[in-house]
């Protein structure tokens, strides 16, 4: 894209390889631009590559200049990026430039990512997992009848590794009819034996992001949060081995050159034929990278065509209202035209 101008943090770092929660980033013909304050500038300059990196105390100010000097005709913008008064003023000062608005379209430019950035990924991905088995052998341990709230805490500290890891996001632990709540927060309910647990978590490695979830049993010898489970109770068998069957039959299915929709549909149709179609109540998965969600989004209304080098997760999900919840995900990337878990 010839010129833009993006707020983004991603972006920032895609970029530049350096970001901040205060700058700009403007391509104008070819010219990389990284506008900041004086907070981050002596960083920036240190840090950043491919770029100019420009200080001022008005950093809207510093781009608007710029532009006005460009010459330029057209500048696209990410209308979900900024504020509607930071947008009014740019088409108020700058009447010689049509802004072309095109929502997440830096993560449209991200989408298809290169051998360096899958690597990135995979190494969080496998980092992540090795985070997942330390602390499963934490909760056989010393978990039982500790709240969600306290294992939340505990979780983060297996995931950060003493400050080594940044996390993706913030985790999600929850036990028993908790986790029939998708993004459930923590409460003070408690482990015991018999309890089904939901762990979603992810940590990142260079800046790219990794994104797990694992259902498990928490038996008398402890907890493992590997894909094949025992639960019982055998509705939560049932539940459990439906939704490991959508996983997999997904991840089978991908292929490149198929439609977002196409594939969540698959998977869709298996809970549905299950009997449990009302119950998956969001998205099959979604891109990750420099962000935790981005493009592509794996939905049914997404006729996005999936191509090579994208990478996605795969996480069904079945949650029964006040009883229990369900969800398998994994992290592929399309390689000669098949997906590959990561």
């Amino acid at each position: 894209m010839k010129n833009f101008i993006a707020k983004s943090q991603s972006a920032q770092e895609y970029e530049c390889g350096y970001s901040c929660d205060n700058a700009l980033l403007l391509k104008i013909d070819g010219g990389l631009f990284f506008i900041t304050d004086g907070r981050y500038g002596l960083e920036a300059k240190e840090r950043s590559k491919n770029c100019e990196v420009i200080e001022g105390n008005d950093i809207f100010s510093q781009a608007r200049r710029l532009l006005r000097k460009s010459g330029i005709k057209t500048l696209t913008i990410d209308p979900l990026e900024f504020t509607y008064g930071d947008y009014r003023a740019f088409q108020n000062k700058l009447t010689h430039i049509h802004l072309h608005t095109a929502a997440n379209f830096h993560q449209k430019i991200r989408s298809v990512k290169k051998e360096a950035e899958i690597e990135k990924i995979k190494t969080a991905t496998i980092e992540n997992k090795e985070a997942f088995d330390r602390f499963a052998d934490f909760l056989s341990k010393v978990g039982l009848d500790k709240t969600e709230a306290e294992l939340h805490y505990a979780a983060k500290g297996f995931l950060e590794q003493k400050g080594t890891r940044k996390l993706s996001f913030d985790p999600i632990f929850a036990i028993g009819e908790n986790a029939a709540k998708p993004h459930a927060l923590p409460t003070d309910k408690r482990l015991k034996i018999g309890s089904t647990v939901l762990f979603d978590a992810g940590t990142k490695y260079e800046s790219y992001c990794s994104d797990r979830t694992r259902t498990a049993l928490f038996h008398e010898s402890g907890i493992a949060f590997g894909t094949e489970q025992r639960f019982s109770d055998s509705t939560q068998q049932t539940i459990y081995d439906l939704a490991l069957k959508a996983h997999d039959t997904a991840i089978e299915s991908a292929r490149a050159g198929m439609k977002a929709a196409e594939l969540d549909l698959i998977a869709r149709k298996v809970i549905e034929n299950g009997g449990y179609g009302e119950f998956f109540t969001h998205s099959l998965g979604h891109g990750v990278g420099l962000d935790i969600h981005e493009e592509p989004f794996i939905n049914k209304r997404n006729n996005l065509t999936l191509q090579n080098g994208m990478v996605f997760t795969i996480e069904p999900g079945i949650y029964i209202p006040n009883e229990f919840g369900v969800r398998i995900e994994d992290i592929v990337v399309l390689k000669n035209n098949r997906a590959e878990i990561l």
